[in-house]
C-alpha cells in the first residue's frame, strides 16, 4: 500500500516534469530542494485542517505549512484555546503539531507573494486529494482566505461553494462538501468534510487581521480537539 512519502515522491516528479513558477532564489537561501513539496505539518491524525494558499518564506525555511507572520497567528491562537494560555515561545507554536494538521492548496512558494494560476493548481489537485482523502484521518477544515475556500468549489454542488462565500455568515457557517481522491490502484475514494472559511490572515488584509484572533476562537469554540 502506498504511504504518504509516496505521494511527496509522485509529487516532486511531476513539479520536475514541467516547468512552473517557484521562487528558486527562496529555496536556494533556505538551502532545500525547490522542487520537494512541502507537503504539509503536524500529524496526518487530527481532526482538524488550516488549509492555506501556498507557501512563503518562513515556510520554506522551516520546511512547514504556517509558521510565518499568518501562520504564527493561527498558531498562537489555537495554541491559546487549547492551552488556556498564551504561547510562550516558538517552541509552543511548533506544539501545536501534535493536535492540527497543515496543508495548502499547492505545495510550493509561488514567486513574491502572487497566487498560483488555476493551472498549477490543477496540476498539482489530484496529489492534495489523496493527501486528504487517503492520508488526513479528520474530517474538518478551516480554510484561511479566499483562494483557500473555492478551491474545495468541485467537491460542491454547482455554485454551491462560490454561493456559500456571498453569504453574510460565511465565518461563522460550515459547509459540508464530499472529497473524491484516486488511489494508485485506480479505485475512485470519497469522504465528506465540513468546511470552516475564515479570511487570511495576513497583516496586509486591513480589513480582518486585528479580528482575525476572535473570529479563530469562535470557530474553535465548537470543536473537539
Amino acid at each position: 500500500m502506498s504511504t504518504v512519502e509516496d505521494l511527496i515522491v509522485q509529487i516532486q516528479k511531476e513539479a520536475e516534469r514541467e516547468e512552473f513558477p517557484l521562487d528558486f532564489p527562496v529555496y536556494k537561501i533556505a538551502r532545500k530542494e525547490a522542487y520537494k513539496p512541502i507537503l504539509y505539518g503536524g500529524s496526518l491524525q487530527t481532526g482538524l485542517c488550516f488549509f492555506g494558499r501556498d507557501l512563503g518564506k518562513d515556510e520554506v525555511m522551516e520546511g512547514q505549512p504556517l509558521i510565518g507572520a499568518s501562520g504564527t497567528l493561527v498558531r498562537e491562537g489555537f495554541f491559546q484555546v487549547w492551552q488556556g494560555v498564551k504561547p510562550k515561545n516558538k517552541q509552543d507554536l511548533l506544539k501545536v503539531n501534535e493536535q492540527i494538521f497543515l496543508t495548502n492548496t499547492v505545495p510550493y512558494k509561488p514567486p513574491g507573494n502572487k497566487a498560483y494560476s488555476t493551472g498549477v493548481k490543477e496540476r498539482f489537485r489530484p496529489f492534495l486529494e489523496k493527501l486528504l482523502v487517503l492520508y488526513w484521518k479528520g474530517d474538518t477544515i478551516i480554510t484561511l482566505g479566499t483562494e483557500a475556500f473555492k478551491w474545495f468549489a468541485p467537491y460542491g454542488k454547482k455554485g454551491e461553494v462560490n454561493q456559500f462565500y456571498l453569504r453574510d455568515d460565511r465565518f461563522t457557517a460550515g459547509l459540508k462538501v464530499t472529497l473524491k481522491a484516486i488511489d494508485d490502484g485506480g479505485q475512485e475514494h470519497h469522504k465528506e468534510v465540513t468546511l470552516l472559511p475564515l479570511p487570511h490572515p495576513s497583516p496586509l488584509n486591513q480589513q480582518y487581521y486585528h479580528l482575525f484572533p476572535e473570529m479563530l476562537k469562535e470557530r474553535l469554540g465548537g470543536l473537539k480537539f
